[in-house]
């Protein structure tokens, strides 16, 4: 299933990796440095998939995709970050992510996490 996937990350190596990672697969990738962006990005253009870094300057991932849900209560957000505490991962599924990916995120990882919440699925045990 190929997608429009929206990359909002402060990390332009990050923004970098997982475009070139998302494009190799066949997805249409938009890509966003911080928050702000990424909700007017998402209000005029909303993709399929929006993949969302945790820790950004600005505006916080968890108010991102709280703003998104606000709009759109079926957005399917997959959260990566470099913060592996279980804890994150528990208040991100509360929050209403489809799911969480550990940085630094693999092709191996990342085709089946798409696949998974495109197809209406959760990335949570």
């Amino acid at each position: 299933m190929k997608a429009k996937i929206l990359i909002v990350d402060d990390s332009a190596l990050a923004r970098r990796t997982l475009r070139h990672l998302l494009e190799e697969m066949g997805h249409t990738v938009d890509e966003v440095e911080d928050g702000a962006h990424a909700l007017e990005r998402f209000y005029l253009a909303p993709p399929d998939l929006v993949i969302l870094d945790m820790v950004m300057n600005g505006m916080y991932g968890t108010e991102v995709l709280a703003k998104m849900l606000e709009m759109n209560p079926a957005a399917r957000v997959i959260i990566i970050t470099a913060d592996i505490q279980t804890s994150t991962a528990d208040l991100m599924r509360l929050a209403g992510a489809k799911g969480l990916l550990n940085k630094p995120v693999n092709r191996g990882q990342l085709g089946p996490a798409i696949e998974t919440v495109l197809g209406g699925g959760m990335l949570w045990n």
